[in-house]
């Protein structure tokens, strides 16, 4: 069974948002709300700074604490790409799992329920890429299977160096960038 994830190569990308556009075009986001977004961060101390632009989202953890907090299992863990997913009429806007995720992902959508990154599910039931990935201009996103050792993201794990957010959080994220 696969367990999908995303690398991202920090290096290429460039802040553009094509991702974020996508996403929101793709899963019919309300405007003022977003599943993705562009985060810059400064390092380091004049002269010697260095930029890092990443685009960011749920990080479909291995060990998800949004899905053990959920009091009506709306959010769970899919058995496709074992994803982070979300039934909107299970949930009861509680809010438990927006306050358990450490990568503030979630947002309440005007309907009353929490949303969040899905992965686009519905299109990689169809064999395509996850809409951010699918326009990205400079190619610096990778999504696919990490347990498929000949798959893009697997070989880019082996191969460059990489991190995740907040390792110390210990909730598995399966969103890796690249440095």
């Amino acid at each position: 069974m696969a367990r999908y994830g995303m690398v991202i190569d920090t290096r290429r990308c460039v802040g553009c948002m094509d991702c974020v556009v996508a996403c929101q075009t793709e899963n019919d986001v309300p405007l003022g709300h977003c599943r993705d977004w562009i985060k810059t961060e400064l390092r380091g101390e004049f002269p010697a700074l260095t930029m890092e632009i990443r685009s960011e989202r749920c990080n479909h953890c291995d060990a998800p604490p949004c899905v053990s907090c959920c009091p009506t299992g709306a959010s769970h863990v899919e058995p496709l790409g074992r994803t982070v997913q979300v039934t909107a009429s299970k949930c009861i806007g509680c809010k438990a799992c927006m306050a358990a995720c450490p990568y503030d992902a979630r947002y309440v959508h005007p309907d009353g329920y929490v949303d969040k990154c899905s992965f686009c599910l519905h299109r990689v039931k169809e064999g395509k890429d996850p809409a951010c990935v699918s326009v990205c201009p400079t190619h610096c996103m990778h999504f696919g299977d990490l347990d498929d050792p000949k798959s893009t993201v697997a070989v880019l794990l082996r191969t460059r160096a990489h991190r995740v957010l907040l390792p110390e959080a210990g909730t598995r994220p399966r969103v890796f960038y690249l440095s």
